[in-house]
């Protein structure tokens, strides 16, 4: 075999194996009245985006771990969404409490 092509095929079987496996694909797109939900797909994982104005908070679960995307979709529930105001609310506080202090010498 070709020297060259074996560097050629080790080049581009990196790259194909890279672009298959790293590479974050937006899934599905989740229609809701307050938040911005998105599911993507990375290195075998999926990744539950939720979005509230500037904040936003992520969960991730193995691709092994459920039978693929309608299963994760199941798992976003009121219950989840309601907590999840929960915690954007404390987030806004801390950052109002952060920017505060900004300016605060020690």
């Amino acid at each position: 075999m070709d020297e060259n092509f074996g560097a050629f095929f080790s080049k581009r079987f990196f790259r194909v194996f890279l672009l298959q496996n790293y590479t974050v694909r937006l899934v599905k797109d989740i229609p809701h009245d307050r938040y911005k939900i998105q599911v993507f797909n990375y290195n075998a994982k999926y990744i539950v985006k939720i979005e509230l104005g500037q904040f936003e908070q992520t969960y991730k679960i193995g691709e092994t771990d459920v039978y693929g995307l309608d299963d994760v979709e199941r798992m976003i529930t009121p219950e989840l969404l309601s907590n999840a105001l929960k915690r954007f609310v404390e987030m806004r506080s801390d950052w109002e409490e952060a920017f505060k202090q900004k300016n605060v010498q020690a």
